[in-house]
Parts: structure tokens; sequence; C-alpha cells
């Protein structure tokens, strides 16, 4: 039902997650760009939001009171497809595997690489210079770690350091726009 309306929009399925939410339901969904790199217009993730919303309603899907979130995969972005995982070798992860591997369950490290060809696929993940073998079923939740460099806090203008302070010479609103409805 959610992913046919996010391929209309353009868009791929990254997560799909409901949960609870102060005693009330949660659906949680990501969505990415085809090329993978998080860049879905924040206008985009509410013309799905609005869609999935009509659909679930229509069809009583959810229980109750619920909050719909839709969102970009962001800087700690979620790995649920292969794909995913491929573009995230080299990187920092955070995973849950759905049983213990050598007495673990959650695996912290370097994704080194992601074994398409094996079957199941294959993530090799290196935690403080052990590295593990984690099938690809085997992995409940996984996201990439993201890790800020120098350059995210460049020097900008004259030597100072964060955000140059800009000024926006364009009148400001509060509140809502507000736009005239003509009858007809």
């Amino acid at each position: 039902m959610i992913e046919p309306v996010v391929d209309e929009h353009g868009c791929e399925l990254v997560d799909v997650e409901v949960a609870r939410n102060r005693g009330q339901g949660l659906l949680r969904i990501i969505v990415d760009s085809p090329e993978a790199d998080g860049r879905v217009p924040i206008e985009r993730c509410v013309a799905i939001s609005r869609e999935v919303e009509t659909l679930l309603d229509a069809a009583d899907a959810m229980t109750g009171a619920y909050q719909l979130e839709v969102s970009s995969p962001g800087l700690d972005r979620s790995l649920g497809r292969e794909k995913d995982f491929v573009a995230a070798v080299g990187q920092q992860v955070r995973l849950r595997t759905r049983r213990p591997f050598e007495g673990r369950k959650r695996f912290k490290g370097r994704l080194l690489a992601m074994d398409e060809k094996s079957e199941p696929a294959v993530l090799q993940v290196e935690v403080d210079g052990e590295s593990f073998a984690i099938p690809f079923d085997e992995v409940e939740k996984a996201n990439t770690i993201y890790e800020f460099t120098s350059e995210d806090f460049g020097k900008q203008g004259g030597g100072k350091q964060g955000p140059r302070n800009t000024h926006d010479k364009r009148k400001k609103r509060s509140g809502r726009a507000r736009r005239p409805v003509e009858k007809s």
C-alpha cells in the first residue's frame, strides 16, 4: 500500500517502522531518491505523507489515533536495502542482528564490504580491530554513523569560525501564509 505511493512520487521506500509513542501509534516511513543520496525535498515528503494518510484512513489500516512521519534518511541514515549497504561501504555503521553472532547482537564499527554474490549476502564489519561476517538476512536494524570532519566546521569569511552572519532584507511574516480565496 505504501510502496506504490512512494514510487509514484519518484522516490524509493527505505524503511517502514511501526511503534508506539506516548500510547499512540506511530508509523515512520523513510524514503530516498533513486540515487540514494538522501536528497528528498520536504515538499515531496509532505505529498507522500498526505497520500499515504488518505489511503491508510480509507482502508482503516491503523487502529486508533496514530502519528505519521515521512522523512529522508538524514545524517545517520537507515540501512535497509542491499544497495544501501553497498553505498555505505567504508563508513561507520551501527547494527543490530536478529540473533547473536559470536555472543553479541549489537555491532558498531566500519563496514568493510557487502558481498552481494553470496547467498544470502554477507556484510563484513570491523569492530575494535576484529572482523565479523554477518548475513544480510540477519540484520534487524542498521544505520550509518556520520563522522564529522574539520571541513564540517571549516573557516568561513575573514577567518571566523562557524556560520556567516547574514541579513535577509525580505519582509518576514509571522504565522501562516494567507492567500485570498476567489469564489466563482
